[in-house]
């Protein structure tokens, strides 16, 4: 190592034990600033009465006495449950079409039409959560959205879709299955690029069912790319925020008040700063503890 240090010096009279770290330093201090300064103030912040509208009591420590605020609070489990109950409804739809168009576009002969749909599928992604909230409302207007429209070709009434519990759930749905299912569909048909030629074009010739070729063929290398969108779309809807409070405020009632709509309420309308924190340190908890369960439960088939 020494010497490979010497040699470079001799290359770079400019370069030093030192310079890697130099290289390091931006990104390292961006991590610092971005992402563990502001995890490391919100768990101090949550073993504290951090009430915003009492500044001159200060902000005391309490211990855990947000924690167990949390455990007492039912409006934060309904909330909770609202949002595995938007996951369990979302992203069931979003593989399933997610694998279809990229089985569809993996087709042989299909070179030009995967070029062509790559950027066509990349335009939701493109879309911002707030903007995909305001095309959310507009879709499903009750007096001149699409959705309406739409029910209106085959003989059905329109709805007032943001007006009751059960079409905002489902337009919410609707919106976030819209937005992620082309991104599904970019890592499953990265996962299908990578299996081998011949293995593929051998199995197509042993059998002409497209269920086994999935199955035996495909299936093994879809399961990374599984794994990985479920750690990252249970991570997003337990922080997904921009597009159902621009959709519907959380409303009708309680039907949309998915977990990080109720935070967003604790903290910057009840002010209580130190209680929303602890919620949201729980939330890390608990994405972490999603993403070991993902790759210990799925991930792990690949190796046996």
């Amino acid at each position: 190592m020494a010497e490979m240090t010497t040699s470079r010096q001799r290359l770079d009279p400019g370069y030093s034990a030192w310079t890697p770290f130099r290289f390091l330093a931006p990104a390292v201090l961006a991590l610092l600033a971005i992402g563990i300064y502001p995890t490391l103030f919100a768990v101090v912040t949550s073993l504290r009465e951090y009430q915003l509208t009492r500044p001159r009591s200060g902000f005391p420590f309490i211990g855990l006495d947000n924690y167990k605020t949390i455990l007492l609070d039912s409006t934060f489990r309904e909330s909770l449950l609202l949002t595995f109950k938007f996951f369990l409804f979302s992203m069931p739809c979003q593989l399933a079409l997610g694998i279809a168009v990229a089985l569809l576009l993996h087709q042989p002969g299909a070179g030009f039409l995967r070029s062509v749909a790559r950027v066509a599928l990349v335009v939701p992604l493109a879309t911002t959560y707030a903007v995909v909230g305001l095309i959310g409302r507009l879709m499903f207007n009750r007096d001149f959205g699409v959705a309406n429209e739409f029910l209106s070709w085959f003989g059905i009434a329109g709805l007032d879709w943001l007006g009751s519990p059960i079409g905002a759930f489902a337009a919410i749905v609707i919106m976030d299955v819209w937005q992620w299912t082309p991104f599904c569909a970019l890592i499953f048909l990265a996962g299908l690029s990578m299996i081998p030629v011949e293995i593929e074009e051998a199995a197509r010739l042993e059998t002409s069912s497209k269920w086994q070729l999935l199955k035996r063929v495909q299936a093994p290398y879809l399961i990374p790319g599984l794994t990985a969108l479920l750690i990252l779309r249970s991570a997003d809807v337990l922080k997904l925020f921009d597009m159902v409070f621009v959709m519907t405020r959380g409303g009708p009632g309680a039907a949309t008040d998915l977990i990080s709509v109720y935070v967003q309420r604790v903290g910057f309308k009840v002010f209580d700063m130190g209680l929303a924190s602890a919620q949201a340190v729980v939330l890390m908890i608990l994405a972490v503890i999603l993403s070991r369960l993902y790759i210990r439960l799925i991930y792990k088939e690949i190796d046996g």
